[in-house]
């Protein structure tokens, strides 16, 4: 009966069939549990910020009025139930963009009228190909790159995906040549190059963008006068220097403001989320930032497909209006997120793994190449599914990234306990012991 469906349904671009999802599938059927399933898979492939949790829940024990939508001491909840503008709650818009502008330092500023609310960053992302990308068009991905990717970029309409080759050799950093390259290949395969995709900061590297590496983007688009997508929605994970730097910070800073550069205003947009900073992906916070005026009057008519509820956008902007609160949660979750990172890497680096070098998100991108049987994906395959059936360790391997080095892997570390991170350390272990018997 399937000749019955549409090809949308039928297709296989959707990604479900990626290792990245298939562990998740393994976990699902063994999660860990230190009590009912001690011996159980630990999930180590969700990108998930669980370290903070106490200061929000402890911000609505102190403001009950907050929670039973109560403004004033009077009730909000018919106003809420009733509210369906698209464009969101004004006050909410207010404090999503003054809180983007906190996380930025603020050395950027976001005026509300260019500000698309939408259901999570997947909304966003996958909007923003509807407005930008005709299917069979392409945008170029630095490699390696959120796997979730292939899903919400191309699934529903149709763009494709070209990777710019990124190495091990300058620690993945975005150079011009494989930038040129991704785009003659993308010529060679006949596709038309809408834009660069960026994720600053990187998942799955954890790190942020160098100023340079955003300058060659912004003068590459120039160029090719093209689009730039940032996904920022890691912007507030970042623990260690060097600080974070928005595109359009960068764009300030190389002064793209005379009358044949400033078009590139409005072909860069921002992405960004309540996700992963505040650790809130079930409340499906998402949002396009953009200076284009017909972009924003679409992507706004587009987001009625995929609303933030009312009642989320009004205790949010409760939240974010304790601007005493936010500055502590921000300061204290950078404190945990350093501190997680490094029980994770110094833990590593004792059985004889490295890891990237990095400053940001909830993630290391960790070097098992010594551990393959060989340079290959296949022998990466291998160790991956050693690691999910016979150790209990759910991580993702660098090739559902597109990582082109076999060896990589993302795994994960703010999703869990303390002592569930330690047990995962002594899982890799006693990885890393087996791996060093068979070799004897």
């Amino acid at each position: 009966m399937d000749n019955m469906l549409s090809r949308k349904v039928t297709c296989k671009s959707h990604g479900q069939d990626s290792s990245y999802f298939l562990g998740w599938q393994e976990y699902d059927k063994n999660p860990f549990h230190p009590v009912r399933n001690p011996s159980g898979i630990i999930q180590m492939g969700l990108a998930e910020n669980q370290l903070c949790f106490d200061l929000l829940e402890s911000w609505l024990a102190r403001n009950q009025e907050s929670n039973w939508f109560k403004k004033r001491g009077e009730s909000m909840f018919r106003e809420l139930a009733l509210f369906q503008d698209y464009h969101g709650l004004p006050e909410f818009k207010k404090e999503l963009a003054g809180y983007m502008s906190e996380i930025r330092q603020n050395k950027v500023k976001f005026d509300t009228n260019k500000l698309v609310l939408t259901a999570g960053a997947t909304s966003a992302n996958e909007t923003l190909m509807f407005c930008l990308a005709e299917p069979g068009e392409a945008f170029l991905i630095p490699t390696p790159y959120y796997p979730g990717f292939d899903r919400d970029l191309k699934w529903r309409t149709g763009v494709e995906i070209v990777p710019i080759q990124c190495s091990s050799s300058n620690d993945f950093k975005i150079t011009v040549s494989a930038m040129e390259e991704a785009y003659k290949r993308a010529q060679e395969l006949h596709l038309k190059v809408k834009g660069v995709f960026i994720t600053n900061p990187s998942n799955p590297l954890g790190t942020t963008l160098t100023f340079q590496e955003l300058s060659h983007v912004i003068t590459f688009s120039i160029e090719k006068n093209i689009h730039i997508v940032s996904d920022e929605i890691y912007s507030g994970t970042v623990f260690n220097s060097p600080q974070f730097i928005s595109i359009f910070e960068a764009l300030n800073k190389k002064s793209f403001n005379n009358n044949n550069n400033n078009k590139i205003w409005n072909r860069v947009h921002i992405v960004s989320s309540l996700s992963k900073d505040l650790g809130l992906p079930g409340f499906r916070i998402g949002a396009i930032y953009s200076n284009n005026e017909t972009l924003i009057a679409a992507a706004t008519k587009m987001s009625s497909f995929g609303l933030i509820s009312s009642q989320s956008q009004f205790l949010l902007s409760r939240i974010l209006s304790d601007r005493i609160f936010i500055k502590k949660y921000i300061k204290e979750n950078r404190r945990r997120l350093r501190k997680r990172q490094r029980v994770l890497v110094s833990g590593l680096e004792k059985t004889g793994i490295r890891c990237l070098k990095s400053n940001a998100g909830l993630f290391c991108w960790v070097d098992m190449r010594h551990l393959l049987t060989g340079q290959t994906f296949e022998a990466e395959m291998e160790l991956w599914k050693k690691m999910v059936c016979g150790f209990g360790l759910n991580v993702s391997p660098g090739s559902s990234c597109h990582c082109n080095e076999p060896g990589w892997f993302r795994v994960c570390f703010a999703n869990m306990e303390e002592e569930t991170l330690d047990l995962s350390v002594q899982r890799i272990r006693a990885l890393v012991d087996s791996h060093l018997s068979i070799a004897k």
